[in-house]
């Protein structure tokens, strides 16, 4: 309805920069992104899953992902995603150097070695969460983008949950192969990535309801509802001008 409404646009005839609300939520994406970095060590039990707390924070990356391609198109979500990728590698060679760096005398043994457990990810961590990143989230967007067009606009629900299918699959897979490969038996790895990739897609599917919410009031506020019809989907690509 709210298509109808705005018509189609075309993402070659927007500008990012003219929308009130983007930059805003590429600031609070990159921030959920940061944060589920730094609180991944803990531990909880939600029923029959047990989970760190990037596994609980992080899948809310895509459901701004589902909003950047959804309302502003995949060149909106391609720049998002760059700025969280630089983001997250820029906070963890951080917080690597500040762990290096000799501590105090006065500051006690405890609280370095607490300091290391947040702050001091291995460098094996740090780049297998980068390419699993990077790699879901694009094709989180590009199934998106995709599907918008294939299906005229209509059944949100069936891309935010398709895209989430494909995203966190590659996701899953990634970050468990990258991190546990060689250190542990083959089945633990498929067995951490699938039930991560099972909580992960319920996830999603439960916050459809508030993506629907989102999408169709930032479409009204914005006045924009962009169809990715000849977008270039190359990662690497760029907002290209209008003609």
């Amino acid at each position: 309805m709210t298509s109808r409404i705005l018509g189609k646009i075309l993402a070659k005839d927007h500008r990012l920069s003219s929308y009130r609300y983007f930059e805003l939520l590429v600031h609070a994406y990159v921030v959920v992104l940061l944060v589920s970095n730094l609180v991944g060590q803990k531990l909880t039990d939600l029923g029959p899953f047990r989970l760190s707390g990037a596994q609980l924070l992080f899948p809310i990356t895509y459901i701004f992902s589902d909003i950047f391609t959804e309302v502003y198109g995949y060149a909106a979500s391609r720049r998002a995603i760059w700025v969280a990728l630089f983001a997250n590698l820029l906070m963890g060679a951080m917080g690597l150097f500040m762990v290096w760096l000799p501590s105090a005398p006065e500051w006690p043994v405890a609280r370095q070695q607490a300091f290391e457990v947040v702050f001091g990810a291995v460098p094996r961590m740090i780049i297998a969460s980068l390419v699993a990143f990077w790699a879901g989230e694009f094709l989180n967007s590009f199934v998106m983008a995709k599907m918008k067009v294939w299906t005229g606009g209509r059944m949100l629900w069936t891309r935010t949950i398709g895209s989430t299918l494909a995203g966190q699959a590659i996701d899953s897979l990634l970050v468990t192969s990258v991190f546990y490969w060689g250190s542990v038996p083959l089945r633990t790895v498929l067995v951490v990535a699938g039930t991560g990739y099972l909580f992960k897609v319920l996830y999603e599917a439960a916050a459809t309801p508030l993506t629907y919410l989102v999408v169709n009031g930032l479409k009204k506020a914005e006045g924009v509802d962009v169809y990715d019809e000849g977008t270039d989907f190359n990662p690497f690509g760029r907002e290209a001008p209008r003609p």
